[in-house]
């Protein structure tokens, strides 16, 4: 198993050191981060799970390193991780099958 605490470190000085070459980039991608707290319709933790979610889908360790621990700040349970993580599955799942019609329609029939 991948050691999260010394991968999201690891990720973190990164980040760091391509802040230092391309400033902007990282200043604009915390300025989308920070974006959606601003509003205030949604919770910190409901955030978190959100981001949990999409990062399976997107299938991101950094962001699962990342917002894994956000969420363990929170005090965000197992339990809400994994039913935030069945909402992923079943979304990647639906992707999937959407995706099979299409195929299907790219295939053509046989009239």
């Amino acid at each position: 198993m991948l050691d999260w605490n010394t991968y999201r470190n690891e990720l973190i000085a990164g980040v760091g050191d391509l802040g230092k070459l391309s400033p902007e980039t990282v200043r604009g991608y915390m300025a989308l981060g920070g974006a959606g707290a601003k509003t205030g319709h949604l919770d910190e933790r409901t955030r978190e799970l959100i981001a949990l979610a999409a990062a399976v889908s997107l299938r991101c360790d950094g962001c699962i390193a990342v917002h894994t621990a956000a969420a363990r700040k929170l005090g965000i349970s197992r339990e809400e991780i994994a039913e935030a993580l069945g909402v992923a599955i079943s979304i990647n799942a639906g992707a999937a099958l959407v995706y099979s019609v299409r195929t299907l329609d790219a295939f053509g029939t046989d009239a």
